[in-house]
């Protein structure tokens, strides 16, 4: 079993955003010396959901204070990216890196991300697919060149070139969308698990993408698959339960809020006025503590990994730092996974 730390830095009010990427670097620094695999970086946009524009900077930063530990993107939304651009800036991670970049794509949900960037989101289907196979030939062809209907492309030899040859690992989150994970199994890339689908829609998921792959002849391996929980680990469940409420109850209050902008977000309210104004609510704590995340003692914790390892999954990528969470508590439960948790899977 491998394991990775993910988060989307989120922003909570009040909060500065120097000192919560502080807190993210340090997090991953922690993550090498405790014996986590890869730290995996989010994409967003104008929102409080995720301070992360820009995942390959901050993974930049990463890098530059790290040896081992892998840096990977989940995901990155090429959509709203020149894909020459985006080939140039994943090389260049991967080579100041040293070889440690897997890059996780997506497409994105959020209306609002689309409109800012002037993208018209009903075609994001075919700029995603198209954007991934042409940063894949970017990164492995010489005097590339490609006319498609979105991007085009004349004579582009890539400087640097990235280190991993043929190129760094390749991700693609998937959730709902057929067409989607048609495109992940027939390219021949990995799946990409994130923490937005309930565990029984996700094992869905990855059955369903290990069956077309092998239908498919590529036969990803579905132990690599990276599978994204919300995680919390405390001495005791009453414990974990008390730290992770008004964490994960601002996380779903404000992914149920910024859906609600097509256009501007929801980065200029106040997260209470609008829980006073909203009409309806979202998953409450205890749907989510059974239904998206992994939260209680180091005992609980290893049984419910250790079921999902029966179905499969080989790679468990730990979301300690959201919501409103207190970077010491992250420390805390990241320490405690390293010492009870981690030696039950060798």
């Amino acid at each position: 079993m491998k394991f990775g730390l993910f988060s989307h830095v989120p922003w909570p009010e009040g909060a500065d955003p120097k000192q919560l990427m502080d807190q993210m670097i340090a997090q991953a620094v922690s993550g090498e010396e405790l014996g986590f695999d890869c730290v995996w970086l989010a994409e967003h946009h104008f929102s409080r959901y995720g301070l992360s524009s820009s995942p390959l900077v901050l993974g930049g930063a990463i890098a530059a204070r790290t040896e081992k530990i892998r840096i990977g993107t989940a995901v990155l939304v090429p959509t709203l990216h020149n894909p020459v651009r985006l080939a140039e800036d994943t090389a260049m991670l991967d080579t100041i890196s040293g070889g440690r970049l897997d890059v996780g794509y997506g497409r994105g949900a959020a209306s609002y991300e689309y409109a800012a960037y002037t993208v018209d989101q009903s075609t994001s289907q075919q700029r995603f697919q198209e954007a991934i196979r042409m940063v894949d030939g970017l990164w492995t062809t010489p005097e590339y060149t490609h006319q498609g209907q979105f991007y085009s492309a004349h004579k582009v030899n890539l400087v640097p070139p990235p280190i991993q040859k043929p190129h760094p690992p390749v991700y693609i989150g998937a959730s709902r969308t057929e067409e989607t994970l048609q495109f992940v199994a027939s390219t021949g890339h990995s799946l990409c698990v994130g923490v937005v689908l309930d565990i029984p829609d996700a094992m869905s998921l990855v059955n369903r993408f290990d069956a077309i792959s092998k239908e498919s002849g590529h036969n990803v391996p579905m132990s690599g698959i990276p599978f994204h929980r919300y995680f919390y680990v405390a001495e005791t469940e009453d414990q974990a339960r008390r730290d992770t409420k008004a964490a994960m109850d601002w996380v779903a209050d404000v992914g149920q809020w910024r859906r609600a902008f097509k256009e501007g977000s929801e980065v200029r309210g106040k997260l209470a006025d609008w829980r006073k104004e909203r009409t309806e609510t979202p998953p409450n704590y205890d749907y989510l503590f059974e239904n998206r995340a992994i939260i209680g003692s180091p005992d609980q914790c290893i049984a419910k990994i250790k079921a999902l390892e029966a179905q499969g999954i080989g790679y468990f990528v730990c979301n300690f730092f959201f919501g409103d969470m207190p970077h010491e508590k992250v420390m805390q439960s990241m320490k405690l996974f390293s010492k009870e948790v981690m030696p039950a899977f060798g």
